[in-house]
């Protein structure tokens, strides 16, 4: 046996020498990409409960693209969902095919593909979230509304580049919501291979809230208006949590049938939550299943990102539409928060409008502190609570809309 050219055979077939060849070093550029994801996620704590798994999902693809992508131990293989999304392809839509021929992540992103996993979140996120402060001042579903303005806005900016089909640039609006499940689910309903940047760019911005929204915040508000003292809330009765689920459930699928996976995964949480009789279930969506679900959703989301998909001009318009489309979702919220305050007398407190996007609780924190800063004796958080639970329902909405105009 000649040993040193068994050391060159087993040096030229490693991954290693994958990264001199067939485009190896975008894989390269993407596992330094996974490894700066990794660290904001372990170090500096954005959003790490997804951000680390798919930070490593994006790893893992990308050392293991160089296995080869027919090789039976492959994790990943695009060739795989690229014939399951091609119309003219014998394969299109065919799960058994992907089962068949699937590796580890394969398997694990059919619950993406399908709308599973985004689906479970929002039944955790309704089991965790009290609607009282929404049920308590409707008026906070004008301003969940108000804040997806980025959501059309930043569409209408990508179909108007050039760059990006309408269903793209609908998958890139929905950013603008501030809601990374919802995100994820009309992405790999309209536009699949943007996924992995879509989600980045998602749960990024959520993740930087507080430096983001409050510069707009102060931007468009005055002192006089950030130190309203807004009054308590009428008390919601137990009765009023109970119905409230369920007519809007009724109300949105009967509106959009499209937002059924979502809106009824999501009032069905919060329906266990409230009713009294379930808690044990309650506590399962809200612990274990959530858990688990963040784990296979992360991971699988991550094996979206290989280096020749991710590392393209529209990766980077993306993250810019991107968070275009979070600042206008929170201008939106704060122009009508103003308008309220003056049809009100100056009894609504501007601030909470920023609260509309999707991003609980973090966004009503930022309205609290926000509000602190102008005023010690403001306590907003709960004011802030009702726009932002609204703000679930309004994406929701918003993304069901935009499945149903682009998904057929």
């Amino acid at each position: 046996m000649d040993i040193v050219e068994t050391l060159k055979k087993l040096l030229g077939e490693s991954g290693f020498a994958g990264f001199f060849q067939n485009g190896g070093w975008q894989n390269a550029v993407m596992i330094v990409i996974a490894c700066v994801l990794l660290y904001l996620g372990i170090k500096k704590k954005f959003e790490p409960l997804l951000l680390v798994g798919i930070a490593f999902g994006c790893l893992l693809v990308n050392v293991s693209y160089f296995v080869g992508l027919t090789e039976a131990d492959a994790l990943y293989h695009p060739n795989l969902w690229n014939e399951f999304l091609d119309a003219n392809s014998a394969n299109y839509h065919s799960y058994g095919y992907i089962l068949k021929n699937a590796g580890f992540l394969d398997i694990l992103y059919i619950g993406v593909k399908a709308g599973l996993y985004p689906s479970l979140i929002f039944m955790g996120v309704g089991a965790m979230t009290d609607f009282g402060p929404l049920i308590a001042r409707p008026s906070s579903l004008i301003l969940g509304a108000a804040a997806q303005l980025g959501v059309f806005l930043a569409f209408f900016g990508a179909s108007a580049s050039g760059f990006f089909t309408g269903n793209q640039a609908a998958s890139i609006g929905i950013i603008g919501g501030a809601d990374g499940p919802t995100a994820i689910y009309l992405t790999t309903k309209l536009a699949p291979e943007l996924l992995g940047a879509i989600a980045i760019a998602a749960y990024s911005y959520m993740a930087l809230i507080p430096m983001i929204q409050p510069p707009i915040m102060k931007l468009l508000t005055t002192k006089k208006e950030r130190e309203v003292v807004m009054t308590q809330a009428r008390e919601v009765t137990k009765t009023e949590k109970i119905i409230f689920p369920i007519v809007v459930t009724i109300f949105c699928v009967l509106l959009l049938p499209s937002t059924a996976p979502l809106i009824g995964c999501l009032m069905l949480g919060n329906l266990w939550r409230e009713c009294g009789v379930t808690e044990r279930l309650s506590d399962t969506v809200q612990n274990a299943l959530m858990n688990i679900i963040t784990v296979f959703l992360g991971i699988s989301v991550g094996a979206t990102m290989a280096g020749s998909q991710f590392l393209t001009l529209q990766t980077i318009l993306i993250v810019v539409l991107g968070l275009l489309a979070f600042c206008f979702s929170t201008v939106g919220g704060l122009l009508v928060a103003k308008i309220m305050y003056k049809v009100t007398g100056g009894k609504i407190n501007p601030l909470i409008g920023s609260a509309g996007v999707s991003a609980v609780p973090m966004a009503a924190r930022v309205s609290q502190i926000e509000g602190q800063k102008a005023n010690p004796k403001n306590f907003l958080l709960m004011h802030a609570m009702g726009p932002n639970v609204a703000g679930v329902i309004g994406s929701a909405i918003a993304a069901g809309f935009l499945l149903k105009v682009f998904g057929g």
